[in-house]
């Protein structure tokens, strides 16, 4: 699907970064991260380029660091368009406190901008216009002269100045290109990691740090559906969820369900002191 080329339509603007970002698409009831790049963030939506392909209206998850050393933003969104390998995905779930989050780092980045551009340098020109004092003035033909030297200086730095930003630009693409393609290698080495062990429900519930709780679907409520939803899972070293299959329950509940603990979070399971792949059984419930 194209992109949209004509006016912009959005009603909150949008902010240049690139801050690396993951997004994560539930295929067969397994989720798959796929790595990319923010090109732009705003308050109601995101532009990104990434390594893989995404389907206009499926629900995602999105993760994406503004800041090196602090906690990722989290939230779901909804594909809006892809063409090649950019795409435009309109955050579903964003928080107060995400939004106030995405201004004050979209000011402090504002703010950074300007100090290091600075104030705008005023250049003035003497003896440039017949009539004016100097002696350029007296002959016209000197003073046309001078002008058209100053032209062609200011036009050859202006175009010193366009190549040294295009070199700027290719150099960041490429770099973060590197970052890209290294990032979806580490990926794709982690789902091939197999558990070493099966650690208890009990256990592996006494690890969680984050949870998330899933959105109970309109058509379960329509059904009068719910239930407990068992999950085997398999956590990775980092403590996240990298794969899950459902073992019991109505589709619709399932995949909700997996929708939610695609985000939680678990201290890494160690043996002998070393952080393991492990398995285990997590249970989810919907009630009315």
């Amino acid at each position: 699907m194209m992109g949209w080329n004509g006016p912009s339509r959005r009603r909150v603007p949008r902010f240049p970064t690139q801050a690396p970002l993951d997004v994560t698409v539930l295929r067969s009831g397994i989720p798959e991260t796929v790595p990319g790049r923010s090109t732009n963030v705003g308050e109601r939506g995101i532009a990104a380029v990434i390594a893989g392909e995404l389907v206009p209206g499926e629900s995602v998850g999105v993760e994406i660091s503004l800041r090196s050393g602090t906690e990722p933003l989290r939230t779901r969104a909804t594909v809006k368009y892809q063409h090649e390998l950019r795409c435009g995905l309109e955050f579903a779930m964003m928080s107060a406190d995400q939004r106030t989050a995405i201004r004050d780092w979209a000011k402090e980045t504002k703010t950074a901008a300007e100090v290091t551009a600075g104030p705008h340098p005023v250049v003035e020109m003497k003896g440039t216009e017949a009539g004016k004092d100097g002696p350029a003035s007296a002959g016209g033909k000197s003073g046309g002269k001078g002008k058209r030297k100053r032209r062609g200086l200011f036009g050859l730095i202006g175009l010193v100045l366009i190549g040294i930003g295009i070199a700027i630009y290719w150099w960041r693409w490429d770099r973060g290109w590197q970052e890209l393609e290294s990032s979806l290698r580490i990926s794709e080495k982690a789902a091939a990691e197999t558990p070493v062990t099966k650690v208890p429900a009990e256990m592996i519930e006494k690890l969680l740090v984050h949870r998330v709780e899933p959105v109970y679907p309109p058509e379960a409520r329509k059904q009068n559906l719910q239930g407990i939803i068992a999950i085997d899972i398999v956590v990775g070293r980092d403590g996240t969820v990298t794969a899950m299959h459902p073992l019991n329950g109505p589709d619709v509940l399932a995949r909700a369900a997996m929708d939610a603990l695609r985000w939680w979070k678990f201290e890494p399971y160690r043996v002998n002191g070393e952080p393991v792949v492990v398995e285990s059984t997590v249970a989810v419930e919907f009630k009315r």
